[in-house]
């Protein structure tokens, strides 16, 4: 209204606020509707912008289906034999978060031993900002991580078949829970998603409990569950040798094409 939101250079024009300086991520395309503004616990400010734009136009066919087999060794395990390695983004933060984390916690204790207001304590302030940071890189880092992996494959295929993960199941396996949790399995599966609809692509999800591991994607032989850490074996019946997860991969696959053509 009245151009009470605007981009003026290197600064931006808010309601109350006036003229803001700020650093931009991107250009700013179509009509603006509102802004939203977050502050992080890290203490830097972020503002996203809603614009009305034209309607996406749909990339050119390329006729290529993929599965895909999501995991925790390896991320993704493309049908096509391709493996996106697992970035394992919170593990390789870990250790220094740890040791930050525990400086935090000394100086909480001894601001309660000294009976001081938290908010008055310069150090515990630095360090509380310090151990957001931290968090707020590996959050970044997994955000960027999943939105160039998801663009990339919309881009490249017209159909994308993938399981329909019991996710919130699977972290009660305290065993797996941190490494689940740091794959995000569920966000990736959300961006491609919408991504999907805004590029006139299919999103094909198989049922959580088809056997993709168990079945022969040569001959369709079921040969049963077998442990996780038998990650090669032998087709009983035809005799072929299978990467557990490329062939289950391409079951996906062969799985998600079947239920496309029973669509209407």
């Amino acid at each position: 209204t009245n151009n009470n939101i605007a981009i003026v250079g290197n600064q931006m024009k808010l309601p109350k606020l006036g003229l803001v300086k700020f650093a931009k991520s991107r250009d700013i395309e179509g009509r603006i509707l509102k802004a939203t503004i977050k502050y992080n616990a890290s203490g830097t400010f972020y503002v996203s912008v809603q614009c009305e734009v034209p309607d996406f136009k749909p990339l050119p066919q390329t006729n290529e289906a993929v599965g895909i087999d999501l995991g925790i060794t390896d991320f993704a395990i493309l049908s096509t034999g391709r493996k996106v390695d697992n970035q394992r983004f919170t593990a390789k933060m870990e250790q220094k978060l740890k040791r930050e984390q525990r400086k935090l916690s000394r100086r909480y204790e001894q601001a309660k031993k000294e009976g001081r207001d938290l908010r008055e304590c310069m150090n515990y302030q630095k360090q509380r900002r310090k151990v957001a940071c931290l968090r707020e890189r590996v959050a970044f880092q997994r955000e960027d991580f999943l939105n160039k992996l998801s663009t990339a494959l919309i881009r490249q295929y017209d159909v994308i078949c993938i399981e329909n993960l019991n996710t919130k199941g699977m972290m009660k396996n305290h065993k797996l829970a941190k490494a689940i949790a740091d794959v995000s399995w569920s966000e990736f599966v959300t961006k491609l998603k919408y991504k999907a609809k805004w590029l006139n692509r299919k999103i094909v999800e198989i049922d959580r409990f088809f056997p993709s591991s168990q079945l022969c994607h040569t001959c369709g032989h079921r040969d049963g569950k077998k442990p996780l850490d038998i990650r090669v074996w032998t087709c009983s019946s035809c005799g072929t040798t299978l990467d557990r997860d490329i062939n289950a991969s391409k079951n996906i696959l062969i799985e998600g094409l079947r239920l496309l053509k029973q669509q209407p």
